[in-house]
């Protein structure tokens, strides 16, 4: 059967364009002006978009072959060709499984104390009656827990290396050189690709001499993530190579870094613009006691509400895009290569129906029922759901957390703060900036 594309704009680089200076609101006039679902032609592939959680369980069950990976050409020179976010087919199944079980149960768990020591770390910056940017405080710990847990690194000068590399691949990586490719040219060193290169090979030089470090000492007990990937094995006894274990850490690089800290950041901004939802958090935290464990904190059933409405204000990502390999049907079109589907995260996340009075912070609503993961997708859905996720929300809890037991904080906006773009995520503009009130004094063991 011929194809049949949903309606839509046309001219790709200006879609491309509108999309990346303002994704949340560019997605929601699309569909204001051509229905649901609509199509965006963009550099990357057009893509036949949906908000709609019945048009999305097609799509995240669908047969895992139906697709292919979405904009391989963009974020390729940033997590390599082996990242798991390229991947598809028996490769991809494969590496998921040797990727999944140290982000996930009692391996992540086992993280929760160096969480809270990162947190703790970057409130001691803090001085009292001064202003502060929460995002850069975020950012430092979500970076220090990646340094950490997952790279292992040891030794203050090693650990400042790689932070300082990191810093400045994150900075070189602008949202021009991933959205246009045609930029990636050195144009006589002009061009702000050869900033992009020379951070990214600092980076690759310092991934590879871990790995290179850590397989000449095999027997050396490490709990990191990094050692965990070396000694994992696949059904066929065979393990990543060099090549493959840099382009996954560098996909949980990106993946996690930037990510974390902003949605700590929106976390801390939504919860002190409301008194009555920051005093019951903090006090269902302080019933735990002086020094609760971190699974403990991590059970919380008010937490995970506060948690969840902030990913659904603001989504790890505004889209799951993905593109066809074969036929597919989408709400009564029928698609197939080149084109992709897409299903639009801060679309479905604003649906009046299911989220009533959707631009309020109301994280009770994830008390009052539970949504299915075609209504509440803030990490994807389907076989290619992040594979971080619970490593994050974990985080994002104990970090949570940490912060109220220890700290009386306010917001200094002078306004409302809105999402922008930065570098390769969206992100709160001004970055939430707060000042700290008073330091909270624990009661004393009993």
């Amino acid at each position: 059967m011929p194809i049949k594309l949903p309606p839509g704009p046309r001219f790709s680089l200006l879609q491309t364009a509108l999309y990346a200076r303002d994704s949340y609101g560019y997605l929601a006039d699309m569909q204001r002006k051509y229905g649901d679902p609509f199509t965006i032609p963009a550099l990357n592939g057009t893509l036949v978009i949906t908000g709609t959680p019945a048009y999305i369980q097609q799509i995240f069950s669908a047969d895992p072959d139906t697709f292919l990976s979405f904009g391989a050409t963009a974020i390729e020179p940033v997590v390599g060709p082996n990242s798991l976010l390229l991947l598809t087919g028996a490769r991809h199944r494969r590496d998921r499984k040797l990727l999944t079980p140290p982000l996930h149960g009692a391996r992540m768990r086992a993280y929760g104390e160096m969480i809270r020591q990162a947190a703790l770390a970057a409130m001691a910056a803090w001085r009292e009656g001064q202003p502060f940017v929460m995002q850069t405080s975020t950012q430092w710990i979500s970076l220090e827990v990646i340094l950490r847990a997952v790279f292992g690194v040891q030794g203050d000068a090693r650990i400042e290396a790689f932070r300082a590399a990191i810093i400045e691949l994150v900075a070189a990586a602008v949202p021009s050189l991933l959205f246009f490719t045609w930029l990636r040219r050195p144009w006589g060193g002009l061009s702000p690709y050869n900033r992009y290169v020379k951070a990214h090979t600092v980076i690759d030089g310092l991934l590879r001499g871990e790995i290179a470090a850590r397989r000449a000492r095999p027997d050396e007990p490490r709990d990191d993530i990094m050692s965990m990937l070396i000694s994992a094995r696949d059904e066929a006894g065979e393990g990543m190579r060099d090549d493959e274990l840099r382009d996954e850490l560098m996909t949980l690089l990106f993946a996690g870094h930037e990510t974390t800290g902003i949605a700590l950041a929106w976390a801390c901004y939504w919860l002190h613009r409301d008194p009555a939802v920051l005093d019951r958090l903090r006090a269902d935290i302080d019933a735990l006691g002086d020094d609760p464990e971190p699974d403990a904190i991590a059970r919380l059933p008010y937490l995970d509400a506060v948690c969840n409405e902030t990913l659904r204000l603001h989504p790890i990502a505004p889209d799951v895009p993905r593109m066809l390999g074969r036929p597919f049907e989408l709400a009564g079109y029928t698609l197939g290569p080149p084109y992709g589907v897409d299903a639009a995260t801060t679309l479905v996340h604003r649906r009046e129906e299911l989220y009533p009075e959707p631009e309020v912070f109301r994280p009770e609503r994830f008390l009052e029922r539970r949504f299915s993961p075609f209504e509440f997708i803030p990490f994807g859905g389907g076989h290619r759901r992040c594979i971080g996720a619970a490593f994050a929300t974990y985080e994002l809890k104990i970090v949570l957390a940490t912060f109220l037991r220890h700290a009386h904080l306010e917001l200094t906006e002078p306004g409302e703060v809105l999402p922008a773009r930065r570098n390769v995520v969206i992100g709160p503009a001004t970055g939430v900036r707060m000042r700290l009130r008073e330091r909270r004094v624990q009661r004393s063991a009993t």
